[in-house]
């Protein structure tokens, strides 16, 4: 019993001893930082909209060096802005350095069904696709929030920021449907366009059946895009609709910088996002540079 109590009170010594030593560690601790969080007020859309913001660890206001722009659709912190931002970061190492280290933009959602979706006439489709149309009562708000980026946020970082002109947007599900939207119908706001399980069921999938006809207008030479599927037995309206959307890019649009379609069977609709954003980078800049 004694030979216990001596073993007791000197595990709790010890303990307290550890827990006194790492409360000091914790004293010493700096914060994590990884990025910056903005409010940039809308005059579109009549709110202030939250953006997270990561800068190339060697980003220096005051010289010369300027950075392409990767912008996120659903962005937010608590979205997709932080492991998308450490694929980019990989990606601009050194020592892999496949392509320009470079700004990542994420904007964080408050209406995600509204901004995302075209106007249409009626809901009816909504039902069809198992959906209720009273969580839809607001859909039909993509025009503005196009808008929203081609006149206010993109031309603010472009202002605060140093950047190039070279633009990628990334955009999955219901984001995919408005990052098509704008290939098809505003495609000199972005250069790259990463599109991920797009939600092209809206309408009726009338946003695909206009396809054909918006690609033979507008300059496509420095477009490139990437459509990424998920496991067809999971979502097979989803996977026909981005496979003909693919389709529709490589035989309908003049001279695409480049095209891919990336079949993910091992991926179902939450965790395409992850592996089809890595698949999008290795794909469009397949180089990777060795430095020693």
């Amino acid at each position: 019993m004694k030979t216990t109590s001596l073993f007791l009170f000197f595990s709790f010594f010890i303990s307290l001893s550890f827990a006194q030593k790492n409360t000091k560690d914790v004293d010493k601790s700096t914060p994590m930082v990884i990025g910056l969080i903005q409010k940039v007020p809308s005059a579109v859309l009549g709110e202030e909209r939250k953006i997270s913001i990561y800068l190339p660890e060697d980003y220096n206001q005051n010289d010369t060096t300027r950075y392409p722009v990767i912008y996120i659709l659903d962005g937010g912190m608590n979205e997709d802005f932080i492991h998308i931002a450490g694929i980019v970061r990989f990606n601009t190492q050194p020592w892999i350095n496949r392509f320009p280290r470079s700004i990542v933009v994420g904007i964080e959602n408050t209406n995600r069904k509204r901004d995302f979706s075209f106007a249409v006439p009626n809901l009816d489709f909504v039902e069809k696709m198992g959906f209720n149309k009273k969580s839809y009562s607001t859909a039909g708000g993509s025009s503005k929030y196009i808008s929203f980026l081609e006149k206010e946020l993109l031309p603010y970082i472009s202002r605060t920021y140093k950047t190039t002109a070279q633009k990628t947007v990334i955009g999955e599900s219901f984001a995919g449907l408005l990052a098509t939207e704008i290939l098809l119908k505003h495609r000199d706001l972005f250069s790259t366009y990463i599109i991920i399980t797009p939600s092209l069921w809206w309408g009726n999938e009338s946003l695909l059946a206009e396809a054909p006809k918006l690609l033979k207008s507008g300059n496509n030479s420095n477009v490139q895009v990437y459509v990424g599927a998920c496991d067809k037995a999971e979502e097979l309206t989803m996977y026909n609709d981005a496979a003909t959307l693919a389709e529709a890019l490589k035989q309908d649009g003049v001279n695409f910088k480049q095209v891919h379609f990336d079949y993910m069977p091992n991926e179902i609709h939450s965790t395409a996002m992850h592996q089809a954003v890595y698949n999008a980078f290795k794909l469009l800049y397949p180089k990777t540079e060795y430095q020693k």
